[in-house]
């Protein structure tokens, strides 16, 4: 209600800003689950159960219902399905810090100055953002670009402009959960709301007889909009989980992950164009840290595996709940689902007094892509005996993002002017992964 302002930038002008980016009626959706910190790749998808002690997996692979595809022990749920999901083990790139490699994986674009304290932005915009300036608003005002719980914090809309941030749905395992940006109190903020149309009418009626332009008739289409998204059942009902049976929900799982790839769901459905869920930890404390899985995690000692152990069910739980979701209800062509980090982990283990973990490497790592309408069952790709280096088929982060671009339905080679004037294309040199299509 508060950005419906009588001066400065306000939802009208977002909207219209919007609109003049130019915009798509792709109806298909992504979902990411960006898993923070860098998964291992040794402990989730590309086990090494023949590798030296000091290099192989901690835990054992299991089969899964697709011939000659092994993954963790801890996704037994996952394993059931694996025809409904492809693995790319053979991703590479050469930044090893947390924030600019998130920039890397998410924009495509590698930064002009590393910094290795991890407090970078991004230079450039995220898909997310890239897709609300190209695809627009969804239908009945539905966001374009959404956050669970929130954007990631490395990534900016930079010069496509503020109106192309993600829209933070905050923590949707919370009891009575509704994001605060779409609270209206009964009564007396629906009353001020239709006060302040009613005024801004007013306004604009004094204004298109002094100037009968038709500058106003477009004002008003924008205001509407923006009205629209304050109080669109749609919009609302989106956001509304009580609307899920209680056992559906308790198969997702009741924790942030579970209900957050849950919310991801409705909202896809509901004509949002990303989701992403920013896969930290899934409740708080002690026992609980990210997948930054070095020695000293979250100043916490201790083998890494006996945080992942705690930690990978949860995944199992959610994802597996997703994508089965997706499939039963039809949707698995209309929605992909991209399971992704940073970069993975170090071959070699390393040990002191403090623990055992793994550190940053991102020469090697996987994604597990599911829906999109492509090519599911399959691994594509494949790491060296100690999962260090890829041997075949290697991809960089910009080819996956290149594959998400073409589901979307855009463009990747379009450009974008930055704040110099200067056109950016969204990938300079990238190409769907082809064993995907």
């Amino acid at each position: 209600m508060g950005a419906l302002t009588l001066g400065g930038i306000g939802l009208r002008e977002v909207l219209a800003a919007r609109e003049a980016a130019g915009k798509t009626t792709s109806g298909t959706s992504v979902i990411l689950l960006y898993l923070h910190g860098g998964p291992s790749q040794l402990e989730t998808y590309d086990l090494k159960p023949d590798a030296p002690t000091e290099y192989r997996s901690v835990f054992s692979p299991v089969k899964t219902n697709v011939s000659g595809m092994e993954i963790c022990e801890l996704f037994p749920l996952q394993a059931k399905i694996a025809d409904k999901f492809s693995l790319v083990r053979s991703l590479n790139h050469d930044v090893n810090i947390h924030s600019d490699g998130g920039i890397v994986v998410l924009t495509g674009k590698r930064p002009t100055v590393l910094d290795p304290t991890s407090q970078s932005k991004s230079e450039h915009p995220d898909f997310g953002s890239i897709a609300s300036a190209v695809r627009g608003p969804g239908a009945e005002g539905m966001p374009p670009y959404v956050a669970i719980p929130q954007p990631p914090y490395m990534t900016r809309p930079t010069y496509l402009g503020v109106q192309h941030s993600a829209f933070a749905a905050q923590d949707p395992s919370a009891p009575g959960y509704r994001p605060s940006q779409l609270s209206l109190v009964t009564g007396r903020d629906v009353k001020a709301l239709e006060n302040r149309r009613r005024l801004l009418e007013r306004i604009d009626h004094f204004r298109r007889e002094n100037d009968p332009s038709e500058t106003l008739d477009l004002a008003d289409r924008f205001r509407s909009l923006a009205f629209e998204l304050l109080t669109s059942p749609r919009v609302a009902g989106a956001f509304d989980l009580a609307q899920e049976p209680e056992k559906l929900r308790d198969r997702y799982g009741r924790h942030l992950w579970g209900q957050g790839c849950l919310l991801a769901r409705r909202l896809a459905e509901a004509g949002s164009a990303v989701i992403s869920l920013f896969i930290d930890t899934p409740k708080s404390g002690q026992e609980f840290t990210n997948w930054d899985d070095h020695i000293m995690n979250a100043g916490r000692p201790g083998h890494f595996g006996g945080f992942m152990k705690t930690r990978l069910p949860y995944l199992d739980q959610a994802l597996s709940a997703l994508i089965e979701d997706l499939f039963d209800r039809g949707l698995d062509r209309k929605v992909m689902v991209v399971v992704v980090g940073e970069f993975g982990r170090t071959p070699r283990l390393a040990t002191n007094a403090n623990g055992t973990g793994r550190d940053h490497w991102p020469q090697a790592y996987t994604a597990l892509v599911s829906g999109g309408g492509l090519r599911m069952g399959q691994v594509v790709g494949e790491t060296d005996a100690k999962a260090e280096y890829p041997t075949e088929r290697p991809y960089g982060p910009q080819d996956l993002l290149a594959t998400v671009y073409r589901h979307l339905g855009i463009d990747s080679t379009r450009t974008f002017d930055d704040r110099s004037g200067r056109p950016i294309p969204i990938l300079s040199d990238a190409r769907p992964i082809r064993e995907l299509i």
